[in-house]
């Protein structure tokens, strides 16, 4: 299996007012020509048509076509952010936020609906419950998140779980707790020996501040707040060797994980747990 595979994180300049999809041609297009060891390009969450649930289409759609026909053209993986998906229902549509992964012969290969909305504030979109991992054929298994999912450790972890060497993490930020987000990309990368590559939008997208971290803890790279490519060169085997060896050849979390000597009991029966429920509903503060 090859060790090295070349991936750009595209931190672009999104609209939520007209289409990016070219824009986001053109980068995969400069991308080809400046940085040919490059195989995959990683866009922002909601990159193609902006963050509006009026632009939510049936799958399979026209602007998922149109971005297959990008990869095919590049010969490039695409992993376009994602797009708001809408399922007919006679009890009424539902809308999620769903991550299409491309592979170079334009072909779908896998959908990811993302799990964690962030509610209260994302209350019309419906949470996914299915996880995504997909193979790149000699090289190694990729899984995907978006945004808000990562406040979540159980959902990295599983992903890892599931062999995952890379993590694609979309998201579109812009809020104040980015620098939080940046402590959360860190320490899923750490704590899952993982590539944890967290790429943000600019403009109506976010506000930047993209991060790359490697399975040792170390960040790679930290976006500012303006457009940016960002071409990383993951090395697979590294991920494989600080698993087996642990990391920095210290702690080896996934194997004492696997090994554990506990349960966890609020996986088990959130009803053992009444504080929760004393939290109170989850609705935006209005005091």
């Amino acid at each position: 299996m090859l060790s090295n595979f070349g991936i750009a994180g595209i931190q672009m300049q999104v609209s939520a007012f007209t289409s990016n999809v070219e824009q986001m041609g053109n980068y995969m297009r400069h991308i080809r020509m400046r940085y040919p060891w490059v195989k995959m390009v990683l866009f922002s969450e909601l990159a193609p048509l902006g963050p509006k649930h009026s632009t939510a289409e049936v799958f399979p759609s026209q602007t998922e076509a149109q971005l297959a026909e990008l990869a095919r053209e590049t010969g490039l993986w695409l992993i376009p952010g994602s797009l708001f998906e809408r399922v007919e229902s006679p009890e009424g549509d539902v809308i999620y936020n769903t991550l299409s992964v491309i592979n170079p012969q334009g072909q779908i290969v896998a959908r990811y609906r993302k799990m964690f909305p962030f509610r209260p504030y994302e209350k019309s979109v419906a949470g996914g419950n299915e996880f995504c991992v997909f193979d790149v054929p000699e090289v190694g298994r990729f899984g995907v998140s978006i945004c808000y999912d990562m406040w979540f450790p159980e959902t990295t972890r599983t992903l890892v779980a599931m062999g995952a060497e890379v993590i694609l993490h979309p998201t579109m930020t812009d809020t104040i707790d980015r620098d939080i987000e940046l402590s959360i990309a860190r320490a899923s990368a750490a704590q899952n020996q993982v590539y944890f590559i967290d790429i943000n939008g600019v403009g109506d997208g976010g506000i930047g501040r993209s991060i790359v971290i490697d399975p040792s803890g170390y960040v790679l790279h930290q976006s500012e707040a303006g457009p940016e490519i960002i071409p990383i060169d993951v090395d697979l085997e590294k991920v494989r060797r600080e698993r087996r060896r642990g990391l920095r050849s210290l702690g080896q979390p996934l194997k004492s994980f696997r090994d554990r000597d506990c349960n966890f009991t609020v996986y088990q029966d959130t009803t053992a747990f009444p504080y929760l429920d004393s939290l109170g509903p989850l609705v935006k503060p209005d005091d």
